[in-house]
């Protein structure tokens, strides 16, 4: 295969810097309008529910009928502010929408809360949207061992735990969907949040290979890919931040100041792009029959440098898995 072939323009992948800020004129790939069928019968199971995209899409899909568990951590019995609201939306709207202690943190947590939500649906989940995360800004140099615990524990390996823990039901139900929240910043690097990419790149190469393996089960994976949004994750960010800067010694404070500067740009918000993108995308995709949904999915009214990077590597990725012993799996997942 020639180089030349993937057409990989460097103005579209720079491009993605200023995409992540704020939406811009260029590739729209967002839903403009909700989806109407009716999710009835359908059981998701969200994590990360306590605000953005996890709240937003646990209350979307179950206005369109969805069975909807609604996970989030330190639920304090049922206390937390944020799931006392959800469940009193709940009641107003007689939305099926349940609201479970989960911490992807926590092994014991996750397989209890994984049962208890298997309970409520009677079986085996149609779908895990897996979303809970934390952003964490500054050079690479300047995180820690407990902050770089931290940041993989719940964006990568809090994600592996979810899916392993629903993967035994779905696989014997031969059938079962598995969405994945990643980002932008899964496919581009930008200086200064190196962390939060690895986080999101490991995501993008773990569950790009779980699509393959998962084929012959008739279980589908697909990648969202965000651009920047104003949730509350840099909100959350910024507290994390600022631990890790009371932990950093002098030297490196010093040195890597006019880094640091802006680092703290990352915690001014995600623009006025409209984050329902997201519950609109995921509730497409979930339209749509098995075997037919997109292994990945950008959103953002901008999304040119994924849109570059997306093509450019399913084309490799294409002259290694579409013949030989991958062949199967590669046609199912890449169509």
């Amino acid at each position: 295969m020639n180089v030349n072939d993937l057409k990989l323009n460097r103005r579209a992948l720079l491009a993605g810097a200023s995409l992540l800020a704020t939406a811009s004129v260029g590739t729209a790939a967002v839903a403009s309008e909700d989806v109407t069928v009716d999710f009835s019968g359908k059981s998701v199971l969200i994590t990360g529910t306590s605000s953005g995209f996890g709240r937003l899409s646990a209350i979307h899909l179950a206005r369109l009928g969805a069975t909807v568990i609604a996970s989030m951590r330190k639920l304090d019995r049922g206390k937390r502010p944020e799931a006392v609201e959800l469940k009193t939306l709940a009641k107003e709207e007689n939305l099926d929408l349940h609201v479970i202690e989960i911490d992807v943190i926590s092994d014991k947590q996750v397989k209890r809360g994984v049962a208890k939500a298997e309970k409520i649906a009677g079986g085996a989940l149609d779908v895990l949207i897996n979303n809970a995360g934390i952003g964490l800004a500054g050079p690479i140099e300047i995180n820690d061992t407990e902050a770089t615990q931290l940041i993989f524990e719940t964006n990568l390996f809090g994600y592996q735990r979810m899916a392993r823990a629903v993967l035994p039901k779905m696989r014997d139900a031969k059938s079962g969907q598995i969405f994945n929240v990643s980002s932008q910043l899964g496919r581009l690097l930008l200086p200064n949040i190196g962390m939060y990419c690895a986080t999101k790149f490991a995501v993008e190469a773990m569950f790009e290979t779980m699509a393959y393996e998962l084929a012959p089960f008739g279980v589908d994976i697909t990648i969202i890919q965000p651009g920047g949004y104003p949730t509350k994750i840099w909100d959350k960010g910024r507290v994390y931040y600022n631990d890790l800067i009371a932990r950093l010694d002098d030297d490196r404070k010093e040195d890597y100041s006019a880094h640091l500067q802006m680092a703290e740009g990352f915690f001014n918000g995600g623009g006025t792009t409209d984050p329902m993108d997201i519950p609109r995308a995921i509730a497409e995709i979930m339209a749509m029959p098995t075997g037919q949904r997109p292994l990945r999915k950008p959103v953002h009214p901008n999304t040119m440098a994924s849109d570059t990077a997306n093509a450019a590597m399913a084309k490799i990725q294409s002259a290694v898995l579409s013949q030989g012993p991958y062949a199967k799996w590669h046609k199912r997942v890449a169509g």
